[in-house]
């Protein structure tokens, strides 16, 4: 897709926040599920990322919409440390009004990207980041991605210090009730030397006692490996699955000889991304696997979103979710 192309549909879907959301598309959008399930699905989140532009310009309209299409819980990303805010809200205000729309929040991504780099000297707060979590109520720190200025040259060692890393986070979370995960995207399933993977790594030498891991499904399918064999291989580890599906016309894996070396923006120009139930995976088969992977909260995520409406398309995943999913 061009510049221009992004450019403008991501004008568009700004432009609509105003104009196109308001009574008309409130009234519309599904009532929030009357289930009596307490299952992840009947219950799902959204990772609030996929609208990140919407939240930017008007975040109380964005996270209303959100709750008025029928989801239950977002999960947080980009907190301002030094403002202490998100998306230009103070975290006392963004929590009340989160319970005033009755959304609430469960997990939060928090950089971790220098306190998991074993060449950096200038770390993150986790005890700050704990601090927040816990105001705002959420179980879950989640460290997004690995560090990223050199992600073509991570080792095996790179992996063993981040699992100390999160190790040592994970019991100051315990101390205070939390618990810190980690999110996958698609290069720790590149494969070193001896054939083991940087996900592995991060598995072995992590606490299943004060780390979990939130697998992101789609990543996992784009390295062309299936989820199920990681939840068979390491059960109970997945408290969280971000759902999001995968375009039927850009299936192709981009793990392997071929791409691992190569820069981010030639690789990102085989992906692309697709409304829940509409794509290339089949969500309903994961659903046996629920139990044994440890899940506990789910959230659909759409990096990019095409449509010039963005909250129709979290509604058309909103909708699949709970129709093909939920129990």
């Amino acid at each position: 897709m061009t510049n221009s192309r992004r450019q403008f549909i991501k004008n568009a879907g700004m432009g609509i926040l105003g104009a196109y959301v308001g009574s008309s598309f409130l009234s519309a959008c599904s009532n929030p599920s009357t289930s009596t399930s307490n299952g992840p699905f009947a219950n799902i989140g959204l990772q609030i990322y996929s609208l990140r532009d919407l939240l930017i310009k008007d975040p109380k309209l964005t996270l209303e919409t959100v709750a008025k299409i029928g989801y239950s819980h977002i999960e947080t990303f980009g907190v301002d440390v030094a403002n202490n805010s998100f998306w230009g809200l103070k975290i006392p205000e963004l929590k009340k009004y989160l319970s005033d729309i009755n959304l609430k929040t469960h997990s939060g991504h928090y950089d971790m990207s220098k306190y998991l780099d074993r060449n950096s000297n200038d770390k993150e707060s986790i005890e700050r980041y704990i601090e927040i979590a816990k105001e705002l109520g959420q179980t879950y720190i989640v460290a997004p991605v690995t560090p990223m200025h050199d992600i073509n040259n991570l080792q095996p060692d790179d992996y063993k210090y981040a699992a100390e890393q999160l190790n040592k986070a994970g019991e100051l979370a315990q101390k205070a009730g939390l618990t810190i995960g980690y999110h996958n995207h698609f290069w720790e399933f590149r494969e070193f030397a001896n054939g083991t993977k940087g996900l592995d790594i991060l598995l072995a030498f992590t606490d299943p006692n004060l780390v979990t891991f939130e697998l992101d499904v789609y990543w996992i399918a784009k390295s062309g490996l299936s989820a199920q064999s990681y939840f068979n291989k390491y059960p109970g580890r997945f408290a969280m699955w971000h759902i999001k599906d995968m375009s039927k016309t850009y299936t192709e894996p981009i793990v392997g000889k071929d791409y691992d070396k190569l820069p981010l923006d030639s690789i990102f120009g085989k992906i692309k991304y697709t409304e829940v139930g509409t794509g290339a995976i089949n969500y309903p088969q994961l659903l046996d696997s629920e139990k044994e992977s440890g899940l506990k909260l789910a959230f659909v995520e759409q990096d990019d979103i095409y449509i010039p409406n963005k909250f129709e398309s979290i509604q058309k995943s909103y909708e699949y979710v709970q129709k093909y999913l939920a129990k």
